[in-house]
């Protein structure tokens, strides 16, 4: 899995660029503002590498937030790379997160291919999104690392929200607590 590549910028559009790494040129999609980001001919991006049954498609970034950003939404039923990649044009990591914190289907739906219903999906699953490393409102960092750490190891997130809920602690005693309370359910 590729994780990152360092290069020379051969062609930058808006929505893609194409990265000669010694010799090989990559093509690569990215976001809009990363793509405003890039003023260097050489650039290091950090990559997500999407394998399908017809493509080998490479998403790169400049920032891990916005990585971050566009995996998570990527883990949503129904949300693809492009859609994925125009949220990522749309708002930067931390608007995201307020789009998240405060619910507000109205902004979400501003992102091309998001309708109402998939908006609110968004905000349902994407309810503890977190950007480097704060919680989002309403929601303690070892709370959310926790939930995370739930999540790595299978667990649904409304299963892990209702196992947590009511618990506190750092995030080793909330992996513990719902490791406990999730064996029950």
């Amino acid at each position: 899995m590729i994780v990152g590549m360092e290069g020379i910028v051969e062609r930058r559009d808006p929505t893609f660029i194409h990265l000669n790494v010694n010799g090989i040129i990559y093509e690569i999609q990215v976001s809009i503002n990363t793509s405003n980001a890039i003023q260097e001919k050489r650039v290091k991006l950090f990559i997500t590498q999407v394998i399908r049954e017809d493509a080998d498609l490479l998403f790169g970034f400049m920032d891990t937030n916005e990585k971050k950003m566009f995996d998570t939404v990527l883990k949503i039923n129904g949300v693809g790379p492009k859609v994925g990649l125009a949220i990522c044009s749309t708002f930067t990591p931390e608007t995201f997160a307020k789009v998240v914190a405060s619910k507000d289907v109205s902004m979400l739906k501003r992102v091309p291919g998001i309708g109402p219903k998939a908006a609110s999906r968004i905000l349902v699953e994407l309810a503890d999104f977190i950007v480097d490393g704060n919680a989002a409102e309403g929601s303690s960092g070892a709370l959310g690392e926790a939930v995370m750490a739930l999540e790595s190891l299978g667990f649904k997130k409304d299963a892990i929200q209702k196992a947590l809920s009511g618990c506190s602690g750092d995030t080793s005693t909330l992996v513990k607590e719902g490791l406990k309370k999730l064996q029950r359910l």
